[in-house]
């Protein structure tokens, strides 16, 4: 048992005879201060495994538990504050019209958090952004720097968890490099656990422990990042989508 089970998960979208079978039995555990990958092609159903574990899509079949515990439906103030969720496009994930200031501040006010400015200052540091950028709109950031307040709006709780759905595939190489390297160092100054989801597999070789193939819904194998890196895929799928990653050079261990 890790901190987060999902355990034969299937995630049904609509009514027959026009029902989508988005997520297929799906099963991984994930451990505590462990960085989790879920790879595979887009449709595979990757992305839509984190939005049913963090409330966005139905659970249809099957369990998700945190900590042992099953989480129920509608998810509740605890959780939030110990799972949060940052999104792939780091512009459409913040309200244009709210200051990040106020992007900061609401959900410390939600769950009732006190020393609200000493957070917000803090988690725009943590995040390498001062406080200049407190009270400028997501308009006058650039991707980079909008994705930080994603992340540090995420940090603000203090969550144990963060699901995260293809961080930086909406950033330039440059950039993505940065916000990668600024995940890694949260995680372990934290003891953050991460559940990524990523198409580019030279991301999940560089942040992930272990990783989950998807196609088509379903799980199709579970690797190492060792195993990654030497290509060692046990499956025809892997190996293809392994193949297909064009560019993609598995790193040397340290």
């Amino acid at each position: 048992m890790g901190l987060l089970d999902v355990i034969n998960l299937d995630v049904i979208f609509g009514e027959a005879p026009q029902q989508v079978h988005a997520v297929k039995g799906v099963s991984f555990s994930v451990r505590e201060g462990e960085s989790y990958g879920i790879v595979g092609e887009s449709g595979s159903g990757k992305s839509t495994v984190l939005r049913a574990i963090c409330g966005l899509a139905p659970v249809s079949g099957g369990a998700i538990e945190l900590g042992g515990r099953e989480v129920v439906s509608p998810r509740g103030r605890d959780f939030y504050k110990t799972v949060q969720m940052v999104f792939q496009d780091p512009y459409a994930s913040l309200h244009p019209r709210h200051t990040i200031d106020r992007v900061l501040a609401e959900p410390l006010a939600i769950q009732g958090f006190d020393n609200r400015e000493e957070r917000i200052e803090r988690a725009l540091s943590d995040v390498g952004l001062g406080p200049g950028f407190r009270f400028r709109f997501p308009h006058q950031l650039s991707g980079g720097q909008r994705q930080r307040v994603a992340v540090a709006r995420a940090l603000i709780l203090e969550p144990k968890v963060l699901l995260l759905d293809e961080p930086t595939s909406a950033l330039d190489a440059s950039i993505q490099a940065e916000v990668l390297n600024l995940l890694d160092r949260l995680r372990a100054e934290r003891g953050l656990t991460y559940v990524m989801v990523s198409h580019d597999l030279a991301v999940v070789a560089h942040m992930c422990d272990r990783l989950l193939v998807m196609q088509h819904g379903r799980a199709v194998e579970e690797l190492t990042r060792d195993a990654l890196r030497a290509r060692t895929a046990t499956t025809d799928y892997t190996r293809q989508l392994l193949a297909a990653s064009e560019g993609y050079k598995p790193a040397e261990p340290k």
